[in-house]
């Protein structure tokens, strides 16, 4: 097939929304481009011009044949499930769940991204999405006073990140318990900065550092 032969197009970051989803797809299984080429019967360069170029636009057969290497679905790759929440799928036949080691859940912690931050309000409990970072072995965020996450802080609070492959019917969810509390040395806050991965999605000013020392960590995967 035409897309499949060969282009001129050097290595370089991901453009566009089907090649960042194509280029994360392949990080999340550690694939190379040549390695997810190969198995989708495809010039390693045409999968290149698939993440780099933003105009890119195959043929539905080269993503059913994308989608199928990546253990994906052709929807999730061009964002047609985007405003889904996950887990629609069928329950596995067979279904394994895995109690994950402290080590295990440190692992998947550290891997950063957005995750799941469950205060107490004066209206009740509430639960937001946060980006956050692991220093030190604790959870870290930014925030501003008087946000919602920022209620936390001198509380005990739960944290949780997970992972739905909705095509496999698997998944993991990794929950920590612990105390909330601001970070107010200008050092600290200055040390976290340069560390941190993640930054607030939501833009704007967000200067309070907020940090979460674990008492409990648990976590489980499920698996067909």
């Amino acid at each position: 097939m035409a897309e499949h032969a060969q282009a001129n197009v050097t290595e370089g970051a991901p453009s566009g929304d089907l090649g960042r989803r194509i280029a994360a797809r392949r990080a999340l299984l550690g694939l190379t481009r040549e390695e997810t080429a190969a198995r989708a019967g495809m010039a390693p360069n045409y999968v290149a011009h698939l993440e780099q170029h933003p105009d890119a636009a195959p043929s539905r057969g080269a993503l059913l044949a994308l989608a199928a290497v990546l253990r994906t679905t052709v929807s999730a790759l061009t964002g047609g499930d985007a405003d889904l929440p996950p887990g629609p799928g069928q329950a596995g036949r067979a279904p394994e769940f895995t109690e994950l080691s402290r080590a295990e859940c440190a692992e998947l912690l550290s891997a950063h991204g957005v995750g799941r931050l469950a205060v107490s309000t004066a209206l009740g409990p509430v639960i937001v999405p946060v980006n956050y970072s692991v220093v030190d072995d604790t959870i870290v965020f930014r925030t501003a006073p008087g946000a919602t996450p920022s209620l936390g802080v001198g509380c005990p609070v739960a944290f949780e990140v997970d992972r739905i492959d909705d095509v496999f019917s698997e998944g993991w969810s990794v929950l920590v318990r612990g105390h909330a509390r601001t970070v107010t040395d200008t050092g600290e806050e200055r040390r976290l900065a340069k560390q941190a991965y993640s930054a607030p999605w939501t833009g704007g000013r967000r200067d309070q550092w907020v940090r979460i020392e674990p008492y409990a960590v648990t976590g489980r995967r499920i698996a067909v």
